[in-house]
């Protein structure tokens, strides 16, 4: 076969970077994982694209599209290692930057610590302009002004610009004339104008997302360069789109201009895979959690939906951008256990990442970490660690758990081991918990569906915490994320906000910005190249009662600009508000704050057909596992040889994950290639 026909997607963690190739030809679907290259994550992209080339029989010239999700704009922030910027705004907010919300987070702290902000108040210039909230000039913004900034910024040392003036939300022609002007003297030097990247009410949020993306794009821009030239110099001339956190995806170009767009580029590839599988198996519920080497990711489907929010945070500080709905916290196999001063064990939010990695990696880790813990107890085997292409050091990570956490608490190795994993499942419990409950929902309704390197060890204790009653093991769930991004499509998420009465008299208003909106999508899906076949549109409004601070998001699944479509959309919101704060009130005035569309361009690809492959015999070995306070013998299965029931306590085990099976469960295969567990007894 000549013409390309090789979709790989691709998911970078902090301790592996995972592959899921699909042969677009005859829709097989394989997975590949090699070690994440912390310092270039370029470096062990380039080098698990060629391992699995070799491995799966294809060349570079076979692969026709790369679909990236990357946490490298994610660790730009944590670790504050962004370029240095200038913020330009209406001269007398230039402190809207550092004087926030007033929210204060540790509401017990008596010495309460505050970040400072990205960027410093001597790198915080006020432009002489006003514009008023109806999109009016009180005060023009002149060329002299401009260009009186002009010398401050060389002098200031500019790295990027971020432009956040008053009101630009609504018309955004004083930044847009600032963006021309550096453009025009300075075309090296990145700019953000928030009237792009964020255009949305709250001076703050919108002020801090454009921040954020300024300072974002020399280094996301730096990444990509070099993954050009990586992926050049290896001779794939594949088309390349990354991952938002949208779920969608998006150009390479686009990701340099809007690079905020993908603070949570791959966790929202694992939402998306947990969608697709929550339709494939007939389940409306389900909550996905992915357990890897670093984090522990939490998303919700819920009545066939994935939930997304309109603003999230990273680090605290705040995001402006439409993104599905994930809840992170810092436990992974890699995260590392103490006991501190109180003699309470802890564990995470600190890894050891790839690089020592855990003790039984035997790459010069020295703390105790999951991972070491489930070596101890042997649920994982030394010996089959990534299909046996990772010998583990079992008696190193014994000695590191009696050493850290056995000794100062007075435990046997394996009773430590087994509490490190009791606190480590609870934390998970309490993320996932949490994620629930604040939408109203009940655990009980809901299906898990457990995925990530690490998932599958824990999945049946966390469930038992939260009530839930059945867990669903996908195919590859150790790449799960990856298989999530690799049939991602083209997404734009597109607002307009003005706050007015949802009333007959707002009509007009979302007439117009319907056909606006619509418009606007055409114009970038024919930037993409898609077919109009191909593209599909969402609409949802952003509505609150008058007097409340804040909105829900509703879906508008038949947007008009009539009064009959209004009136189904004001229901629609009665019940989502009844549903999420346990009152409504049809009576009480709504306001209309935003109206969104995302446009989407679909990526065609055929079914993965992984799960056509029947279970082949094989035989069942057993060994002894310590659970329960105990060693007992406990049957291994391969994967691939599960054709029937699997009773609990069992390990099913494949190349990059194991599954445990606990007491009182039994595990049978189900649709899509997955493995079902139910609850069968209390």
């Amino acid at each position: 076969m000549t013409d390309p026909h090789i979709r790989i997607g691709i998911d970078i963690g902090g301790t592996f970077t995972d592959l899921q190739i699909l042969n677009e030809a005859t829709g097989s679907i394989a997975s590949y994982k090699t070690p994440t290259t912390p310092d270039d994550p370029s470096v062990g992209l380039v080098t698990g694209i060629f391992g699995a080339a070799e491995r799966f029989g294809f060349t570079p010239a076979d692969i026709r599209l790369l679909v990236h999700g990357t946490t490298i704009a994610t660790n730009a922030v944590l670790q504050r290692r962004l370029a240095r910027g200038v913020l330009l705004t209406t001269a007398g907010f230039e402190d809207v930057l550092e004087i926030g919300r007033h929210g204060r987070r540790d509401i017990y702290g008596l010495k309460p610590h505050a970040e400072p902000p990205l960027i410093p108040r001597d790198r915080r210039l006020g432009l002489p302009e006003r514009m008023r909230a109806d999109g009016t000039a009180e005060t023009a913004l002149t060329e002299d002004a401009i260009a009186a900034i002009m010398p401050q910024l060389d002098a200031l040392g500019a790295e990027a610009v971020a432009v956040c003036l008053l009101h630009a939300y609504v018309n955004p022609a004083h930044e847009e004339a600032v963006a021309a002007m550096i453009a025009a003297r300075r075309p090296d030097l990145p700019v953000s104008i928030s009237s792009a990247i964020s255009p949305e009410i709250r001076e703050y949020e919108r002020c801090s997302t454009t921040v954020l993306n300024a300072l974002l794009m020399p280094i996301v821009g730096g990444y990509m360069d070099r993954l050009s030239a990586r992926l050049k110099e290896a001779d794939i001339g594949a088309r390349l789109l990354l991952v938002q956190s949208n779920g969608g995806v998006c150009t390479a170009e686009l990701a340099k201009t809007q690079p905020a767009r993908l603070l949570l580029s791959g966790p929202s590839g694992g939402a998306l895979a947990t969608l697709r599988t929550a339709r494939a198996i007939g389940r409306d519920n389900v909550i996905g959690v992915d357990m890897g080497g670093t984090s522990y990711d939490v998303c919700v489907v819920a009545d066939d939906r994935l939930t997304s929010i309109t603003q999230g945070e990273i680090d605290s500080l705040p995001v402006r951008l439409p993104m599905v709905e994930i809840r992170t916290i810092g436990s992974g196999g890699g995260s590392i256990a103490r006991v501190d001063e109180a003699g309470r064990l802890r564990v995470g939010p600190q890894s050891a990442g790839s690089q020592p990695g855990p003790v039984a990696y035997g790459r010069g880790g020295t703390l105790p970490t999951v991972t070491d813990a489930n070596v101890v107890m042997k649920r994982l085997d030394p010996e089959f660690f990534l299909g046996g292409a990772m010998a583990l050091d079992a008696s190193g990570a014994a000695d590191a758990i009696h050493r850290e956490v056995a000794a100062p608490l007075s435990l046997g190795t394996e009773d430590a081991a087994e509490g490190l994993l009791t606190v480590t499942e609870a934390n998970l419990a309490a993320a996932a918990r949490l994620s629930l409950f604040e939408k109203g929902l009940d655990p009980r309704d809901f299906t898990l569906l457990s995925f990530g390197g690490a998932g599958g060890l824990h999945a049946a204790r966390v469930a038992e915490a939260l009530g839930i009653d059945e867990i669903v093991f996908p195919a590859d769930a150790s790449t799960f994320s990856a298989f999530g991004i690799l049939y991602s499509d083209i997404t734009h998420d597109l607002a307009r906000s003005r706050v007015m009465m949802a009333d007959e008299a707002a009509l007009p208003f979302l007439t117009e910005t319907l056909a606006d909106l619509a418009a606007q999508a055409d114009s970038l899906l024919d930037e993409d190249g898609v077919p109009a076949e191909d593209r599909r549109s969402a609409v949802s409004v952003d509505m609150r009662y008058r007097g409340q601070a804040f909105e829900l998001v509703v879906p508008w699944d038949d947007p008009a600009g009539d009064g009959a479509a209004l009136e189904r959309l004001l229901a629609s919101f009665h019940e989502l508000h009844k549903q999420r704060f346990s009152y409504s009130d049809a009576a009480a005035p709504v306001e209309l704050v935003a109206v969104r569309l995302s446009a989407i361009g679909v990526l065609k690809a055929p079914p993965a057909s992984a799960d056509a492959a029947p279970a082949t015999a094989g035989d069942t070995r057993s060994r002894s596992v310590f659970t329960g306070g105990a060693w007992r013998d406990v049957a291994i299965h391969r994967r691939e040889h599960v054709a029937g029931a699997v009773e609990g306590p069992a390990l099913i085990e494949e190349e990059y994950t194991t599954s445990f099976i606990g007491e009182g469960w039994s595990c049978e295969p189900g649709p899509a290639g997955t493995l079902i567990a139910r609850k069968t007894a209390r």
